[in-house]
């Protein structure tokens, strides 16, 4: 059983990365409205037709992207039958908030691309990112170690300013030049105070980001934690090189695919980091059973002195990378 989850978690962390990823793609090719209504496709098919080209195309292949999610969260919900509650409960995240996703695509179809529904159909992917996270860690049996207080509030500092960049930066691509389709209007910002918001609250990430790195090395804070905030300054340090690039060269599409790409991997990290210091969120009733399932239901929320699942060794683990969480490539 673990073995499944396993494999479907990370399917799912590498899915939701790519959803984000593709409906950045979307966006840039101007295929928004590349299906027009919703949710079929056409007034008449549900798929895509020849009559919608290539924008019809892409905007159908995001969509069967969220079918596959789907699918995979139907799939962990039920090789998590057995497990520890937070096991289902997480698993139950990806099964139902993959809908609530789609039903708010859908409201950005119909709504002929309203800026702030876009937003918001972006953002409705990181709390899925974090959920599948979670799961990864107990599943891979990464029970978090005591570290002090001060790191755990830094490590939380550093995911709250990682989501506060997500979404100042949905603003900045609310004002700029790729709307998802020509006609669609754009935020009433101004284009150049937003970008210098959204750049302050980078400059605050990296400053956060090596704090943390001096932090968990002076208070010799487990590998994990020092591993995963090193990546992240990495992911950091290369993000705002690409925000600038694209600043200069006038948002080439490819770069602002490549630039979602980096903000979902640096919060995905910050997520991984700030979850390795929290002992609250992962107990060692919630890292991976034995690999067989209980014969009787019942046993499955036993506790420690129920006869519950034996606990598997816990195994030191890193931030995921995309080949570790099962693909090579790492959402809309």
């Amino acid at each position: 059983m673990v073995k499944t989850v396993l494999r479907l978690s990370q399917t799912a962390l590498v899915l939701q990365v790519l959803l984000v990823v593709s409906g950045s793609a979307v966006r840039v090719t101007g295929s928004g409205l590349g299906c027009p209504t919703w949710p079929r496709c056409t007034g008449g098919s549900f798929a895509n037709t020849p009559a919608l080209g290539v924008h019809g195309g892409i905007e159908f292949g995001n969509r069967l992207l969220a079918v596959v999610m789907e699918l995979v969260g139907i799939a962990l919900v039920v090789a998590c039958r057995w497990a520890p509650r937070s096991w289902r409960r997480l698993a139950l995240v990806q099964a139902l908030v993959v809908p609530i996703q789609a039903v708010v695509g859908g409201l950005l179809v119909l709504t002929g691309l309203n800026p702030y529904v876009l937003i918001l159909h972006f953002l409705a992917s990181f709390p899925l990112v974090a959920a599948a996270v979670a799961l990864l860690q107990r599943v891979r049996g990464t029970v978090a170690t005591p570290v002090r207080r001060e790191l755990r509030l830094l490590t939380g500092a550093l995911l709250a300013s990682s989501a506060a960049v997500l979404v100042v930066g949905t603003l900045v691509t609310g004002t700029g030049p790729h709307a998802g389709d020509p006609k669609v209007a754009r935020l009433p910002f101004n284009p150049r105070d937003i970008t210098q918001l959204h750049a302050d609250l980078v400059f605050l990430l990296v400053g956060l980001a090596l704090a943390t790195v001096v932090a968990a090395r002076a208070l010799s804070a487990p590998p994990v934690v020092q591993r995963g905030t090193a990546v992240l300054v990495g992911l950091v340090f290369a993000q705002g090189g690409l925000g600038y690039l694209q600043y200069f060269t006038s948002v080439p599409p490819v770069l602002v695919v490549l630039h979602v790409l980096g903000a979902s991997l640096v919060f995905t990290t910050a997520a991984w980091v700030h979850l390795a210091t929290r002992p609250s969120l992962i107990s060692p009733r919630d890292v991976a059973p034995s690999l067989t399932a209980p014969s009787d239901a019942g046993l499955r929320d036993a506790g420690p002195r129920d006869a519950g699942p034996a606990l598997a060794p816990p195994v030191p683990a890193g931030p995921p990378t995309l080949a570790s969480a099962g693909g090579t490539a790492t959402a809309r």
